[in-house]
């Protein structure tokens, strides 16, 4: 990850944080499908197909004939699988209302925790991470093949997706100098070592459920699948994959979240359960492809590496700028206890989009982290509980200076790590020949350098500025009516 930065106050040094903790969710969702491959192809009466459905694939045909049979959907459905732009996707059989139900899956037919748990390696996965175990899981199904219930569902995942954690070593140098590089290479090392500790734990010390040979490609399998398909947002639900719920495809002119619920309906002739329901969130005509949005808050480079595709939106382009506070600075303890009051720390991250202003804390922290010299009387105890109102304005000229140039140098330092430059990107992206990874790099290393020169030029000009702003002892004379409305300061004679 790029990193920015480590501002030095006068007469102390710091270090540069290089990294960002690796955090994995698991929030929906969708892969683009590559391929449906089944060793031994089976052709059935197609019960899709349309004069626009010719090319549904066969393992496509028989998943929905299994979901007719099992009762999870009939004639009454209003959505279906459909060939799309991105793939396969949920396509509306007849006109659609906004808000409109489109599907409801029973809880027997979600993969969570719960299917874990009561399969034959339940009792060896209570202890590991919830994705682990659902992975492990649907290695496992996977590998009995026809003896296994999810059969039908798994012949239609693909073998992979477009995220990043499945490019080539030649494909990733397109995104060399990116955050996103960083990023997935963390994800993959995380996956990778996660991996080697399930191994030794639990698959050799149960070989008589796990009989077959487990590589690491096809732990990144499941990974990517999970990573790309599963639902989060569900009532008392940290992770669980919707089979045929997770063909829906994201869209931007999707702008809410509100489309999946759980509920309690009919499940079957005489049976009960929790249903997931799915919502459309526009209006449709019969034909047209039924969207969601995967998540409103997500990076461009949190797309690729999750989903493997970019966003058209330009407030998806992100940088997360990386602010420390030294150990060796000569303030360090004062600093740090006047972070945390206000809710940050030693290290703080703030996420920059494009097109919108700074993180209201951001320039509070620079200013904190530059604060030293003249200015270190301000975190003396006296002003604990006052000093974060006065960093939310120009503290001197020295401290301001310092942040300003320090931010810029280090914008500099990032955007020369790029091997394009935003104009060759710009000329790409306009060529519109790029194959889907090619396109998903260029966006991401476009808007990263975007947002980098967006920090640039908002520090520049506040540099260019310096000589009129207003700083603390100003205001305080101010305050005390010792400076006059010009800033002519105020002398009181004796009588």
């Amino acid at each position: 990850m790029n990193t920015l930065l480590l501002l030095s106050p006068p007469a102390s040094s710091s270090i540069v944080k290089t990294s960002r903790e690796t955090h994995l969710t698991f929030l929906k969702t969708k892969p683009i499908f590559q391929e449906f491959n089944r060793k031994k192809p089976v052709f059935v009466n197609s019960v899709l197909s349309t004069e626009t459905d010719t090319k549904i694939p066969p393992a496509v045909e028989i998943f929905w004939q299994w979901l007719i049979d099992e009762g999870v959907v009939s004639a009454k459905t209003p959505v279906k699988p459909g060939v799309v732009p991105e793939g396969l996707g949920l396509v509306a059989t007849r006109d659609i209302s906004r808000n409109e139900v489109v599907l409801e899956i029973p809880k027997r037919f979600w993969i969570n925790e719960d299917a874990v748990a009561t399969s034959a390696i339940g009792s060896v996965c209570s202890g590991l991470k919830p994705w682990i175990a659902v992975a492990l899981f649907l290695l496992r199904e996977k590998y009995i093949g026809e003896d296994s219930k999810w059969k039908f569902y798994i012949d239609v995942l693909p073998e992979y997706t477009n995220s990043t954690i499945y490019w080539s070593e030649e494909e990733l140098l397109e995104i060399q100098g990116t955050q996103l590089l960083n990023t997935t290479l963390g994800v993959k090392e995380y996956v990778q070592n996660e991996f080697h500790k399930l191994t030794k734990e639990v698959i050799l010390k149960n070989k008589q459920l796990f009989p077959f040979p487990m590589k690491l490609d096809d732990f990144f399998w499941a990974f990517g699948m999970l990573r790309s398909r599963a639902f989060s947002r569900l009532r008392n639900q940290n992770l669980v994959v919707i089979p045929f719920a997770d063909l829906i495809n994201h869209n931007a002119r999707v702008t809410t979240e509100d489309h999946a619920s759980e509920v309690r309906g009919p499940a079957g002739l005489f049976s009960w359960d929790y249903l997931f329901a799915l919502r459309s969130p526009l209006e449709l005509k019969a034909g047209e492809q039924v969207f969601i949005q995967y998540d409103l808050n997500k990076s461009n480079a949190d797309m690729a590496l999750d989903y493997g595709f970019c966003d058209s939106i330009s407030s998806r382009d992100a940088f997360t700028l990386t602010l420390g506070i030294s150990e060796t600075d000569d303030f360090y303890a004062d600093k740090l206890d006047i972070a945390e009051i206000n809710d940050l720390g030693e290290t703080a991250y703030f996420d920059i989009k494009y097109g919108q202003p700074l993180p209201t804390a951001m320039l509070p922290y620079l200013r904190l982290v530059a604060l030293g010299g003249t200015d270190a009387f301000l975190l003396e105890s006296i002003f604990r509980n006052s000093i974060w109102g006065f960093l939310e304005l120009p503290v001197s000229r020295a401290n301001e200076e310092l942040i300003c140039q320090t931010v810029c140098r280090a914008c500099e330092s990032a955007l020369s790590g790029y091997h394009t430059t935003i104009e060759e990107d710009e000329k790409l992206k306009e060529g519109g020949t790029l194959s889907p990874r090619l396109q998903t790099a260029v966006g991401v290393r476009l808007g990263e350098k975007r947002v980098l020169q967006q920090i640039y030029d908002v520090f520049k000009e506040r540099e260019l500025e310096l000589d009129v702003l207003e700083y603390y002892q100003e205001r305080r004379l101010k305050d005390l009516g010792l400076v006059g409305e010009k800033g002519d300061i105020i002398f009181w004679e004796p009588k």
